[in-house]
This record gives C-alpha cells, sequence and structure tokens, in this order.
C-alpha cells in the first residue's frame, strides 16, 4: 500500500477544516490540553520530524479530538483509519486527500497500512493510530491491552513514539446511543483532558536489534504501559491492570 503525500494543497485543506471542525466541536465539548503532568511539564509542542502519535480509544469524536489536539500542539496528524472511513461519501475523499492511511480490519492486507505509515514517517510526517485496535470495551472506559503494531511500526521507521491519553471523549459519542450521547453534549458540554507523555524511543527499549516476537510483545505493554500511566494520572485512580485489560469479544469487528 503506497501513501498518498497531501502536498500543500492538501495542507492548506486540513488546516481549513481544524479551523471549521475546531468552531463546532466547541458547541459539544470543552477542549483542555493538560500543561502539567504530576510534577513535570507535559510537551508543549509536538517533537519535529516522523513521530508516531498514539492514544487510548473510548469513543468514536476520538479521531477528530485527537487531531485537533495535535493541531494545538503544532503537528496535523496522519490517522490510520479503517476502510469503513474512506468508502463513505465525501469523507471517504477527504481522507485520503489529507494523507490519512486505510487500514482493512480482519483481513490480511491490514499489515499493509504499516508500509503506508512507514512512508509517511519518512516523509517527516506525524502519524497517529489507536493502539487497542477499536474502541474499549470496558466498562470503566480504561484502555485495553495493545495490539503490536505501533511497536513494529516504531522499529521499523526507528520514529518515536508520543503517548497522548484521552479522558472524557466517551461523553461526546458514545459507543452505545451515540446520537443520544451526541444530543446530550449539546446541551452539558464535557470536558475532555488530554496529556501529552514524554517522547519513547522504542529501539532503546529492545533487546536486539531486530526483536522476535516475543521481545514485540513486551515492548509494546511496555509502551501501553506509559500510556495507561497518562490517562490514570489525569482520571486520579490507579488502572486496574498496567498493560490495558483484556479485551473481551462481545461479537463487533475489531
Amino acid at each position: 500500500m503506497e501513501w498518498r503525500n497531501p502536498g500543500r494543497t492538501g495542507s492548506l485543506i486540513y488546516l481549513l477544516l481544524a479551523f471549521v471542525v475546531g468552531g463546532a466541536a466547541t458547541a459539544v465539548t470543552r477542549l483542555r490540553v493538560a500543561r502539567r503532568r504530576g510534577l513535570r511539564r507535559v510537551a508543549a509542542d509536538l517533537p519535529d520530524g516522523g513521530v508516531i502519535i498514539i492514544a487510548n480509544h473510548t469513543s468514536y469524536a476520538d479521531g477528530v479530538i485527537l487531531a485537533l489536539a495535535c493541531r494545538r500542539l503544532g503537528r496535523s496528524v496522519r490517522l490510520l483509519a479503517t476502510a469503513g472511513v474512506f468508502r463513505a461519501p465525501v469523507i471517504g475523499a477527504l481522507a485520503s486527500r489529507l494523507g490519512f492511511i486505510r487500514v482493512e480490519r480482519g483481513s490480511s492486507s491490514a499489515a499493509d497500512a504499516l508500509d503506508a505509515a512507514e512512508a509517511a514517517l519518512r516523509a517527516g510526517e506525524a502519524v497517529a493510530l489507536f493502539p487497542e485496535g477499536r474502541t474499549t470495551r470496558d466498562p470503566e472506559f480504561w484502555p485495553e491491552r495493545s495490539k503490536t503494531g505501533a511497536v513494529r511500526l516504531a522499529l521499523r521507521s526507528t520514529a518515536p513514539i508520543v503517548p497522548v491519553a484521552m479522558v472524557g471523549a466517551h461523553r461526546i459519542v458514545g459507543r452505545r446511543r451515540p446520537v443520544r450521547s451526541l444530543l446530550t453534549s449539546l446541551l452539558l458540554r464535557p470536558e475532555v483532558s488530554i496529556a501529552v507523555g514524554e517522547p519513547i524511543d522504542v529501539l532503546s527499549l529492545a533487546e536486539q536489534t531486530t526483536p522476535e516476537s516475543d521481545d514485540v510483545r513486551r515492548l509494546a505493554d511496555e509502551v501501553m504501559g506509559r500510556l495507561i500511566d497518562l490517562v490514570a494520572e489525569l482520571r486520579g485512580e490507579p488502572a486496574p491492570h498496567p498493560t490495558g485489560v483484556e479485551s473481551v469479544d462481545d461479537g463487533t469487528d475489531r
């Protein structure tokens, strides 16, 4: 799978959409990017150059929220999005034009998205993804254990991983009754808190240059653990599992 560079036109469209969608988002949420995490300052800006951004996933609104938060932090992100987004009228064409990356979930070609993501990273882009692979099914909205894609992408590209925690997005568009929750958000404007962690150099954590599958799993758990620490700090409570709760098969497509 090849990555389509959005070019100058795509970048201008991205900025215009960020302005319009950002304005609309203020009608349903109060987005707060935390400037302190514990006693340390969080990132005021995201790193320059190729960087992988990972975030926890609790809501259908997460992609929009993450993109808006990253714009506030100085970067336009190229999101890995499910193939269904690209099949949607208008939205699919826009996603492609903006340099988003198509993921055929549940198919043998799902891993091809890593090739496109690596090309974007080598072009100096910020690539964003949700390592859980779906919205969490945990009833308390804690992150599930991650897939290994983000770590494998970091090992292939040598790009750092930046964890971004988001708390409160499930109140905007819930997985269940999404229209009802969105209408409620128009009245209550729930707050969504964002915290950005320190960049993670995955290669420095690896025990060998080309890790075997067991080491990739260990690295994925370690990286996910840092994201979960951020979520726990935002929530002000300990996480039930340091590397993510075990996923529950509810019969829906991951």
